[in-house]
């Protein structure tokens, strides 16, 4: 079976109690839904954008909000497809898959939603590479350029059985008891290094990590731009990739380099907190727990300044009653207000 190596270093300590300390700040400052959304908001964004740019997306931070928000934007339709693609599946994750019972089509889901319309072939989507593939660069050799050759994935009949073996132990209790950010550090780097698809193979790697992060519950409410660590300075990030040993498969540089990032993404969360006002504290209240279908109203809300009854029978497919029924739940938490009378009513937020 799959048995990661590496060992637990100070400075992977140093940064796990840091976690630990700036996350207990997130967990204890009374953050009212329509800031937690827009936290949630400019995580997904900015997730979005980094981790395809790594890829070589050429899309802005700006062009990307455009692009969501159904502005015309001037980019290629596979820039604009990447885009689309990963912001779904980021919006995807609290039903991608379970804690303990996740499977091969997770991950095989996960790369077929990411990279659709986007591949050469679409028949190489959601499914594991039938060839050899290799990562490498263009460097200058005399008068022309060539392609180096960096890293020589296993070969494409051991896929299958490498995924299986990951999978088996990702599911075992032992597996779940790691410190979470141990977990999606591992989870990561073992996605990247079996490469097992023919393109989009960090982006999955990323996207999958993401989701441990939301199943062990350190980033439940989807509030840490991790990609947007990796994309502030990309050629750490492959350094990083690259400590571990091909013989040993040690993870512990690597292991250090992203307690690094999630490190600075949750101090990146506590600091927006403190700057908006909002101070920790037990006696604050507790946190207003809404369900998935009350955060997308609200969601909805924020994207379009405001919404009727109408907007969310077509979003959800379901009754005028059904929807009003949610939206009075959400007016008494005085997370929304209405205005106007009749059939004219409609909802906003409400300011804080």
């Amino acid at each position: 079976m799959f048995n990661p190596k590496y060992s637990v270093t100070n400075k992977i300590l140093n940064n796990l109690t840091l976690i630990a300390t700036d996350r207990e700040v997130i967990e204890q400052s009374h953050i009212v839904p329509q800031w937690e959304i827009k936290l949630r908001r400019q995580a997904i964004l900015r997730n979005t954008h980094s981790s395809t740019a790594i890829e070589g997306n050429k899309m802005t931070l700006h062009q990307v909000e455009d692009l969501v928000q159904g502005k015309s934007v001037i980019a290629t339709e596979k820039d604009k497809h990447e885009v689309l693609n990963y912001l779904e599946a980021l919006e995807k994750i609290p039903t991608l898959g379970e804690k303990g019972k996740l499977i091969t089509g997770t991950l095989l889901n996960i790369h077929k939603i990411i990279t659709k319309n986007t591949l050469e072939n679409d028949k190489d989507s959601g499914i594991f590479r039938d060839r050899q593939v290799f990562v490498g660069k263009r460097v200058f050799e005399g008068t022309s350029y060539k392609t180096e050759v960096i890293y020589m994935p296993p070969k494409t009949k051991e896929v299958s059985g490498l995924i299986e073996e990951f999978i088996k132990w990702l599911n075992t209790k032992k597996t779940w008891e790691l410190n979470p950010v141990l977990l999606a550090g591992i989870v990561h780097y073992e996605i990247a290094r079996i490469h097992p698809f023919i393109d989009g193979n960090g982006r999955t790697a990323r996207l999958f990590a993401t989701l441990i992060l939301y199943l062990s519950g350190l980033d439940h409410r989807q509030l840490f731009a991790l990609d947007d660590f990796y994309d502030t300075d990309r050629q750490s990030y492959y350094n990083a990739l690259e400590t571990v040993d091909k013989e040993t498969r040690d993870l512990t540089k690597w292991l250090e380099y992203f307690s690094d990032g999630i490190a600075f993404s949750v101090n990146e969360v506590k600091e927006s907190i403190l700057k908006l006002g909002i101070k920790p504290s037990k006696s604050a209240g507790k946190q207003i727990v809404l369900t998935e279908k009350q955060m997308k109203i609200i969601e909805f809300i924020n994207r379009n300044e405001k919404a009727t009854n109408r907007n969310f029978q077509i979003l959800f497919k379901i009754s005028a009653q059904a929807v009003h029924k949610e939206l009075t739940k959400l007016v008494k938490l005085k997370v929304i207000k209405s205005k106007g009378k009749g059939r004219s009513i409609y909802y906003l937020l409400v300011d804080d």
